[in-house]
């Protein structure tokens, strides 16, 4: 909490809207630990994430082509990203990257349950952003994608699909289902980077229950 109200300051003083993103919101929803810090600013996300570290003294990595910055500290990581929308010259492609507001970001993402936010600003610290149906789904269980090309967009989703679907006890929604399965059917996974495909088994591995991982995503493949 220390860092997310120095977030949170910087915010202010810059006069940028920012928000914590992503996986650390759906675990704090779901009442789980996630020490993972992600955030985005609606505006130059390099230049706060230089601004912010003046005050934290990590070790500052940035990314220009894609408006984001890795903060490493003793401790902890944490991610600063512009928010942004992006798009795909083919499938499995690295994205091409404009800024945007907070609205894109989320729908960028992969599935409704990781695509809320938290505002850390001081007007509206704490306000929950949910404009895809990620709490709702939650509360019912649901892995569901966030639009129709998704998977084309990015292959490496259906992985992520059965990850979810297995730490988290969910079920992969019917649509999204299908659309996993077309995704298979038409080879997008070979268009994916080995090296690619080969970090998404490892998390697999990682996962409490890593046979059951597996188990599910032959059952979709």
């Amino acid at each position: 909490m220390d860092i997310v109200k120095i977030v949170g300051k910087i915010a202010d003083k810059l006069k940028l809207p920012a928000y914590i993103v992503g996986g650390p919101v759906r675990d704090k929803l779901l009442g789980i630990a996630n020490h993972d810090m992600d955030f985005v600013v609606e505006g130059d996300g390099i230049k706060f994430a230089e601004v912010l570290n003046k005050s934290l003294k990590g070790k500052l990595t940035t990314y220009r082509a894609f408006g984001t910055a890795t903060i490493a500290l003793k401790e902890k990581k944490m991610d600063i990203v512009t928010a942004r929308k992006e798009t795909y010259k083919h499938p499995a492609a690295y994205p091409t990257v404009k800024p945007g507001a907070i609205k894109d970001d989320l729908f960028r993402r992969d599935f409704t349950i990781n695509a809320m936010a938290i505002s850390v600003n001081k007007k509206n610290f704490g306000e929950l952003v949910d404009l895809y149906g990620g709490q709702k789904d939650l509360k019912k269980g649901v892995i569901r994608i966030l639009h129709d090309k998704s998977f084309v967009d990015d292959p490496t989703r259906v992985f992520r699909a059965v990850r979810f679907s297995v730490r988290f006890g969910f079920k992969i929604e019917s649509h999204t289902k299908k659309l996993i399965k077309e995704a298979v059917s038409d080879g997008l996974l070979g268009e994916v980077n080995v090296g690619r495909i080969r970090k998404e088994i490892e998390l697999f591995l990682k996962e409490k229950n890593p046979k059951k991982c597996l188990e599910t995503f032959s059952k979709l493949a």
